[in-house]
């Protein structure tokens, strides 16, 4: 089962090492502010569209914001 506040985690950490604020990520996805507030506080998902939206911009797997591997790389 995948959790929605370690993956709000996978990815604050990941905007973070990019040096990518989270307003600013989640604007440009076209994505509510409180998207990720709401993963956090009340396990709400994303829409997994969003969240593929979410790992392209940051430039990683979906399977590593998951948790499905601890690999961020995408394969190409």
């Amino acid at each position: 089962m995948y959790n929605a506040q370690q993956t709000a985690e996978k990815i604050k950490f990941q905007a973070k090492s990019k040096n990518i604020l989270i307003k600013n990520m989640l604007e440009d996805c076209g994505l509510n502010k409180n998207a990720l507030s709401s993963m956090l506080s009340r396990g709400s998902w994303l829409q997994a569209n969003n969240l593929a939206r979410i790992a392209d911009y940051l430039d990683c797997s979906v399977d590593y914001l998951l948790g499905r591997t601890d690999n961020p790389e995408v394969n190409k």
